[in-house]
């Protein structure tokens, strides 16, 4: 890989490494630190890549394994970052989506991640699947038990007073 298509690459797909591992994470300092992780693996990588679609299935397969193995470091920080993010979020424009994107985020991680890859980057479930190296049924159950929670949940905010939230996950 050229320098040239190694910085075009960095530029067009680091937000999306970064949010992707952010979503699996909950920690804005793991998740910079996978995007550099995934991004050097690009790099170095001596892989010749078909086509643009070929490197961003390579790379967020990559991305969402780096987070696993991220997740599974005995080092992994865990010191309120949900509540960090729970701040920003409050900072929204939309409570709607602010409120949604909450509970997505309080989510188990395979939940969360199905859930951020098919809604939020627009994969299909066979693309999720094979990002998250899970079969796609997997993936669709993974999806319906995610909706079913967040409906839950949603729904038990609903009645506690907080803002009328129609159910979508649309970025």
């Amino acid at each position: 890989m050229t320098d040239e298509a190694f910085a075009q690459a960095a530029r067009a797909y680091g937000d999306t490494i970064y949010r992707v591992a952010y979503h699996a994470l909950n920690n804005s300092h793991d998740a910079e630190d996978v995007m550099q992780t995934v991004l050097l693996r690009l790099y170095e990588s001596k892989k010749d890549f078909e086509s643009e679609e070929h490197m961003k299935h390579w790379i967020l397969r990559v991305a969402v394994n780096e987070s696993r193995k991220a997740l599974r470091a005995f080092w992994r920080r865990t010191d309120l970052p949900l509540e960090e993010w729970q701040e920003r979020a409050a900072l929204e424009e939309d409570p709607a989506k602010a409120e949604v994107l909450e509970a997505v985020m309080a989510l188990e991680p395979k939940y969360r991640m199905a859930v951020y890859l098919y809604y939020y980057e627009g994969l299909s479930v066979a693309e999720t699947a094979a990002a998250m190296r899970a079969n796609p049924s997997t993936v669709q159950t993974w999806l319906l038990r995610a909706r079913a929670r967040l409906r839950k949940e949603l729904s038990e905010e609903k009645k506690e007073g907080s803002v009328h939230v129609r159910f979508e996950i649309i970025p």
